[in-house]
């Protein structure tokens, strides 16, 4: 039988994570709180209604959203403020007990969720609202805070969240930013990373760092808010941000077009992108909108399929209709177009790209494979992945963010635990000058591949931040780097 407390089972020389490493087995944890002393401590930290051992409601913060990623945890934690945050930080350290944060579990990289054993804490009740700053034009949200409750709560003062994602109403700001969620309007405003003016954050030991003043020009050392933003939860546990905030467009206008292909697409995109109100240029594919029109029942978008579709999006005061017009006009590569401006029609032609991804997850088990190329290499890339995963004998489907070389790489028919089909498309991005994550981060997914575009001494580098932050490792073990980088196995 295992040990109820894996305090007493890990070699103090060793990670967390090294083999003999041993955590409590599901019957156990029905034995209830008390028989595991560091359940007990965190139940009596954040009360015991929210902390979770019961099978059936730890389940649904086992398992992401591609159900190809999952584990057990020891238990879920869900405090209420960045102090019990603190107080189970402390308690997990003092243990070795492994941390995983956990947002609204959107991830698609396996960052998210359990994989043997830890401590889930889930940062959903850190949900409140600030009033918003209007003069600087920035609010400060809890972590927990989903996207669409932060956009709906600073509306009424005419500004916006500069990210805009399909999942908005469950990304947690926390987790958009321990990810560096990039979205559709990055062409305009860039990543999560550009957004944030200010973090709170609680390091692996327990203590607190908070940059919340919202200081446009601080040049005090080194950039802590900007570090935290991409790291997935492997140096600190992010419980407050301040967000600088963006006007919202009074008028938008969203176009779709149907192309050829990706060179098509590009070629529009080359004059559209001289248009200032310009927000998003997305690609999707025949395929891929056959598989949504399949699972949504929605019709197709033209009475004749095309083999390509380049959605386009607009905001301003004034009305853009006019310029992307003149824009579109100068191109030969458009077959035929939609045009929507009220809002119920421009969410009719967005479903066809928002919609992929349950669409995926309603056709199988999918590979999420996102990479960044350079916008010259896409068209090359496009034709080479599709052979190289029907090789694979599998079946690829293809969407992206065209404007900032965004593709995402949807792999259907290959079984979730089979990573021959990951390596052949992550080396082809890096092959072709790419990245192998472009918005959806490293997780436990690509930790094995982070080489192909980081090098050693990039690698390096990044551990020993992690060493010092987290020198007992306990922070999302093998998120980013490998168990064996981090001195396990």
């Amino acid at each position: 039988m295992r040990s109820l407390h894996p305090r007493d089972t890990i070699r103090r020389s060793a990670s967390p994570h090294e083999p003999g490493a041993r955590f409590p087995t599901r019957t156990q944890y029905d034995l209830g709180v008390t028989a595991d002393p560091l359940v007990a401590t965190l139940a009596g930290i954040v009360g015991r209604t929210h902390l979770l051992t019961d099978p059936g409601k730890v389940v649904a913060y086992e398992t992401d959203w591609t159900r190809r990623w999952q584990g057990r945890a020891r238990c879920v934690a869900r405090p209420a403020d960045t102090g019990q945050v603190t107080a189970v930080l402390a308690a997990c350290h003092e243990a070795g007990a492994p941390v995983v944060p956990q947002g609204g579990n959107t991830g698609l990289v396996g960052g998210s969720v359990p994989r043997d054993g830890e401590v889930v804490l889930n940062l959903t009740r850190l949900d409140e609202l600030e009033p918003v700053d209007e003069a600087a034009a920035q609010v400060t949200v809890g972590a927990g805070a989903t996207l669409a409750q932060v956009r709906a709560h600073v509306a009424p003062h005419g500004l916006d969240v500069g990210v805009d994602l399909a999942a908005r109403d469950s990304a947690t700001i926390g987790g958009m930013v321990a990810t560096n969620a990039g979205g559709m309007h990055v062409l305009r405003h860039g990543p999560m990373r550009r957004q944030v003016v200010g973090v709170e954050a609680v390091l692996a030991d327990g203590r607190v760092v908070r940059r919340l003043e919202g200081l446009v020009k601080d040049n005090t050392g080194y950039d802590l808010p900007g570090l935290l933003a991409g790291s997935e939860g492997t140096l600190g546990v992010i419980t407050r941000v301040r967000l600088a905030l963006v006007p919202a467009q009074r008028i938008r206008v969203t176009a779709l077009l149907a192309v050829e292909g990706i060179k098509a697409a590009l070629e529009i995109l080359r004059h559209v992108r001289r248009i200032p109100s310009l927000e998003a240029a997305e690609i999707v594919w025949a395929d891929g909108v056959s598989l949504v029109c399949r699972h949504t029942g929605r019709p197709p978008p033209f009475a004749e399929p095309h083999p390509a579709y380049l959605l386009i999006e607009c905001g301003a005061d004034d009305d853009p209709t006019e310029p992307l017009a003149d824009a579109l006009a100068q191109s030969h590569a458009v077959r035929e177009a939609a045009v929507a401006t009220d809002r119920s029609s421009r969410e009719r032609l967005w479903a066809y790209r928002e919609r992929h991804t349950e669409a995926l997850n309603a056709a199988g088990v999918p590979h999420k494979l996102d990479v960044t190329l350079p916008l010259g290499t896409l068209a090359a890339f496009e034709q080479e992945v599709r052979r190289c995963v029907a090789e694979h004998r599998a079946r690829p489907i293809l969407f992206g963010h065209l404007g900032d070389g965004n593709l995402h790489v949807n792999v259907l028919g290959s079984p979730p635990d089979d990573h021959a089909v990951d390596d052949a498309v992550l080396r082809l991005a890096a092959a072709h000058g790419g990245s192998i994550s472009a918005e959806h981060g490293i997780g436990v997914a690509k930790a094995r591949w982070l080489h192909l575009t980081r090098g050693e001494a990039d690698r390096a580098a990044m551990a020993a931040i992690k060493r010092a932050l987290d020198p007992r490792g306990i922070l999302n073990p093998g998120v980013i780097f490998s168990y064996k980088d981090q001195g396990g196995p």
